[in-house]
């Protein structure tokens, strides 16, 4: 039997399943959809249409499926009319259900179309990438990028269920398993020491018998923060607790283009860019930074810009995230390795050092 997580919302609560195969599950809820006359549409990317193109249709049949490009550039408004259009031409209405199949890429733009077709419709997700498993997938954050910035049109749209068949990891390259870690790093720093000791004493790798032990904390650390506070409103802690080196690696993404980064790398740069704005505000220590940074640097993810970036561009990429309130940035910093907490009075200064520590020019 697959080890379930509820996560606790009210009429929106659903569960999470862990197993390493989770084939049999999914195949039931299909049947179960079916029997009752629901119809379903699956959105995928190439990269899983290709490579699990037998467990596509071993989970789905001959549901209608759209294939998307893979890749961070998906996450677009076109992509998610298109996505929009397909659910339309299939003629599904508000009983249908869509099931997302991949990455944070597709869990994002599935999720946000399901959100806004026929103004909310169901949707599953089914998790093939470790970011998406420990991440992603959880926690009801839908949407798309636009040119002026990361994540800047979407909805709250909670899954019905999410399914993590750890199996999928045994086929995914090494370096979108590398930038998954960078989310597993960023959980274990904003609030479990002892993970984060864990990841200190031995790097996880592809095969590791701790993978599914790391996947399952890492959901259940998401799961409590979202029921605590699923629209992110606290003005302090709460959810927003996630976005540890997101401000920072989002701005790496919009200036970068969306394309030379993966998400989880941006995100790695931003969690070292964290522990040094941290220490600039005196709650780390030179030794804490290093441990940081090791971490990161033995998961193969970088620690500093690949080639410098402006450092103006990367501030005004930062201006417009949407994380900024009453024109003041939030930064989420560490008061210790495993606890974390959001700053808005840090002041550009100190930020635009950071920026030159990690090579913005």
């Amino acid at each position: 039997m697959p080890d379930t997580l509820q996560v606790n919302l009210g009429d929106r609560s659903y569960s999470i399943l862990f197993a390493e195969d989770l084939t049999a599950e999914v195949r039931a809820l299909v049947s179960e959809l079916a029997a009752s006359s629901r119809r379903i549409a699956v959105v995928t990317d190439r990269n899983v249409a290709t490579i699990q193109a037998s467990t596509l249709r071993a989970l789905f049949a001959d549901a209608p499926t759209l294939v998307v490009p893979s890749g961070e550039e998906s996450k677009s408004i076109p992509e998610f009319g298109r996505v929009l259009d397909f659910l339309a031409n299939q003629g599904l209405d508000r009983s249908a259900a869509v099931f997302a199949v991949g990455g944070g890429v597709v869990g994002d733009l599935a999720g946000f179309a399901a959100a806004s077709y026929l103004r909310g419709i169901d949707y599953y997700q089914v998790p093939t990438t470790l970011l998406s498993m420990v991440d992603s997938s959880v926690g009801g954050k839908t949407g798309v990028n636009l040119r002026a910035g990361k994540n800047l049109a979407g909805a709250f749209h909670q899954p019905r269920r999410v399914f993590v068949a750890t199996g999928f990891l045994k086929l995914l390259p090494a370096r979108e398993f590398a930038a998954g870690m960078a989310e597993v790093i960023k959980t274990a720093l904003l609030g479990d020491r002892l993970l984060f000791e864990d990841l200190d004493r031995a790097a996880l790798l592809p095969g590791d018998l701790r993978l599914a032990w790391t996947v399952r904390v890492c959901c259940g650390i998401k799961a409590r923060l979202v029921e605590a506070d699923e629209r992110e409103r606290a003005d302090s802690g709460g959810r927003a607790l996630l976005n540890l080196g997101h401000t920072f690696g989002h701005a790496v993404e919009q200036v970068t283009g969306y394309g030379t980064y993966l998400h989880g790398e941006a995100v790695a740069v931003g969690l070292c860019a964290a522990a040094r704005l941290s220490r600039r505000l005196g709650l780390l220590g030179d030794p804490e930074v290093s441990r940081v940074e090791s971490v990161v640097r033995a998961h193969a993810l970088p620690t500093r810009l690949r080639s410098h970036l402006p450092t103006d561009d990367l501030m005004t990429a930062m201006a417009r995230d949407k994380k900024t309130r009453a024109g003041s940035l939030r930064f989420v910093v560490l008061r210790a390795l495993g606890d974390a907490a959001v700053r808005g009075d840090v002041g550009l200064g100190d930020v635009e050092a950071v920026w030159r520590e990690v090579g913005g020019a």
